[in-house]
């Protein structure tokens, strides 16, 4: 692959201060939140909500966006990343732009894609696995998985301070400040430099090695290497080109660490089928009552509201940003087990070095064998000893050629007459 020229190189740095610029304002999240009325106006009067929208002034950031297509040229990969990023950011300031519109939705589906689409093998779709995960732990009583005794109830501020023993373990002086408030509606949010604690929610030990994976040591984790990048800070940048496989990656993280359990799997499962709903049709009400059968009324609300924000609430424009959670896991997974069996698993620790999506990692790649891309610093454990990884993903690519309705049929057969025993929960 051939090397950017110190000319190119040169265009190359000033397209990236653009779109670093332009990716700035461009908060998508933020822009579609709701206000505290619309819970309210829903759950004490049964009235649906009619949220409103600020205005944002993008004009800035089209003026960056076209700075930085002025530099761009010829077909190099690193060319190729960079119309991609100004291609993604010129779609974010068209969603933001026609929020509240069905047009929301279209632009929704060009950045974060839709439950039906096809991934590159041509017949998988994120609504597929979706529905599996979803019938595979409908019954499954999960009171019956832990052993009594074996998962430890903690206060916000014990979640906090153990939090930030954990933390400073992974980045000493550069761990995140861990803030407790009472302005949120997650149970926790983060950031490269700061994780927001909700101060009435209550936690386990599991969701301290969740946030801590999920949340430090991917999110905060890319953000802190790509901001460390000299000549393309724009890797320190989350926008909606990135959060797929950000997304991804953290969920995979879960995994491969065994901070994932069932129930958080069932409930990105049902982000999926919730966005088809309302893709089919189905207005706020009616995906409401779907959340309802699986939960309490105000995770219900906050559910369908991550839907619907930004689209429509008479149903057939919603947001779709949730779907990448499990469509950003297969990317990943599929990924990691392509570049192991092909020996390249040091492509592996290049999505480490910022904020990414995995058809920029040629680029990156190309950019780090020529001394321009900083090698990144913060990683999780699995990332920077990858034997564990690297055994998993060997063992994980075999079973994909085993047949195992043969193996499920002879213990079905075998187990089926004996009893159960050693109840967990008691």
């Amino acid at each position: 692959m051939e090397q950017l020229s110190d000319t190119h190189f040169a265009k190359a740095k000033k397209a990236g201060q653009a779109l670093n610029a332009a990716s700035k304002s461009m908060r998508v999240l933020s822009s579609v939140e709701w206000s505290p009325g619309c819970r309210s106006r829903f759950l004490e009067k049964g009235k649906l909500p009619n949220p409103r929208y600020a205005k944002v002034d993008t004009s800035k950031t089209r003026d960056y966006i076209k700075e930085a297509r002025a530099q761009i040229e010829g077909d190099h990969v690193v060319f190729e990343w960079l119309g991609r990023l100004a291609n993604t950011l010129e779609a974010t300031v068209n969603l933001i732009e026609t929020r509240g519109t069905k047009e929301f939705f279209e632009h929704s589906v060009t950045l974060y894609g839709q439950p039906t689409q096809l991934m590159l093998d041509g017949k998988t779709r994120v609504l597929d696995l979706a529905r599996h995960m979803d019938a595979s732990l409908a019954d499954l009583d999960f009171s019956k998985l832990v052993m009594e005794g074996a998962e430890h109830q903690l206060t916000s501020q014990e979640f906090a301070d153990e939090l930030r023993e954990r933390l400073a373990r992974h980045f000493d002086s550069s761990a995140p400040k861990v803030v407790i408030t009472k302005e949120l509606s997650a149970k926790a949010a983060a950031s490269s430099k700061r994780i927001r604690i909700r101060e009435s929610a209550s936690f386990t030990e599991r969701d301290i090695e969740q946030l801590l994976q999920h949340e430090a040591l991917i999110h905060a984790a890319t953000g802190l290497n790509g901001n460390a990048q000299k000549h393309f800070k724009v890797l320190g940048r989350a926008h909606a080109g990135t959060t797929e496989i950000q997304e991804g990656i953290a969920v995979f993280a879960e995994i491969i660490s065994g901070a994932m359990d069932p129930n958080r799997f069932r409930r990105l499962s049902d982000r999926v089928i919730a966005i088809q709903m309302a893709i089919e049709g189905a207005d706020f009400k009616e995906v409401y009552d779907f959340y309802a059968e699986r939960t309490d009324t105000d995770q219900a609300y906050d559910n369908t509201r991550r839907v619907f924000r930004g689209g429509l609430i008479e149903g057939g424009a919603p947001f779709t940003k949730d779907m990448v959670y499990l469509n950003g896991l297969l990317r990943v997974h599929n990924f990691m087990r392509s570049v192991v069996k092909i020996g390249r698993a040091d492509l592996i620790r290049v999505l480490f070095a910022g904020k990414m999506d995995l058809e920029d990692v040629p680029a990156l790649a190309q950019l780090a064998c020529a001394g321009r891309l900083t090698p990144p610093k913060f990683m999780p454990p699995w990332a920077k000893d990858l034997r564990f990884l690297v055994s998993y993903m060997a063992y994980s690519s075999f079973l994909n050629q085993v047949k195992m309705p043969g193996f499920q049929a002879y213990y079905e057969d075998e187990l089926k007459d004996v009893p159960v025993i050693w109840d967990f929960a008691g």
